[in-house]
């Protein structure tokens, strides 16, 4: 169990470099629609359903939004999404997940290709990559919900693996088998979380410089400006003034 850590300088959430709302919401509407098609339209019995609504709602999506997203799971002859997973290589050697929902293989893969290469990176093989990170479950938490001390706590009574605070929030991790079960023990102490969500975690950061920083930066904001592409995690650490001043 840990307290807090560097993590936050080399996890991208999604959206995190995107500046325009309504190719957001869209991502999220898509989420939501894919999350109730794989499982039942109610968030109470559909873990990722759940979590996509979350999501939407951190975001400040309107009701009626969400609303229209999870109805269109319903529709005869709607799109029909398929999670795909790519893994690859950025500058440095650093290592990069994206994770897409698309009906259409051949176009997502195509695009997410010609990403990688325009920013001296490659795609490999499926395991190339993901070795290097770890499969969690995550819950977030508002910092004022608890203390550092009360949240590490709980977090452990409800079965948590690893739990990260900072100023910004709590960060807590578990099993992705587990989540269900820790969201709920942690809901009845701190109330809703703003966001659950599986992740891949890297499992150690690859150290890179001001330039290389810059680079894979602009390949991540380039993979999340892609209408099929969901998230995009990579395994690169950059010290702190250096990421706020790229990311101005």
């Amino acid at each position: 169990m840990a307290g807090h850590s560097k993590f936050k300088n080399i996890q991208f959430r999604k959206g995190a470099q995107d500046k325009k709302r309504s190719k957001l919401f869209s991502k999220l509407a898509r989420e939501i629609t894919a999350a109730a098609k794989m499982g039942l339209p109610d968030p109470a019995m559909n873990a990722r359903l759940r979590g996509a609504i979350q999501a939407a709602r951190a975001q400040n999506m309107p009701k009626d939004n969400i609303e229209r997203a999870i109805k269109k799971s319903e529709e005869a002859g709607g799109a029909n999404y398929e999670a795909v997973r790519y893994e690859g290589f950025g500058a440095g050697g650093v290592g990069v997940i994206v994770e897409a929902l698309t009906d259409n293989r051949n176009r997502t893969a195509s695009e997410v290709r010609s990403i990688f290469t325009k920013f001296g990176g490659n795609l490999g093989e499926t395991g190339a990559v993901s070795f290097n990170f770890d499969k969690l479950g995550s819950i977030e938490f508002d910092a004022s919900k608890a203390t550092t001390d009360q949240m590490l706590e709980a977090a452990i009574e409800a079965g948590a693996d690893d739990v990260e605070s900072d100023q910004d929030g709590h960060y807590v991790y578990c099993h992705p088998d587990q989540l269900h079960q820790v969201v709920k023990a942690l809901e009845a102490k701190f109330g809703e979380p703003r966001a659950t969500q599986i992740l891949w975690r890297p499992k150690s950061g690859v150290p890179v410089d001001e330039e290389t920083g810059q680079r894979l930066l602009r390949m991540i904001e380039a993979l999340e400006d892609s209408d099929d592409v969901q998230n995009v995690y990579a395994n690169f650490e950059i010290a702190v003034e250096v990421l706020e001043r790229l990311s101005a």
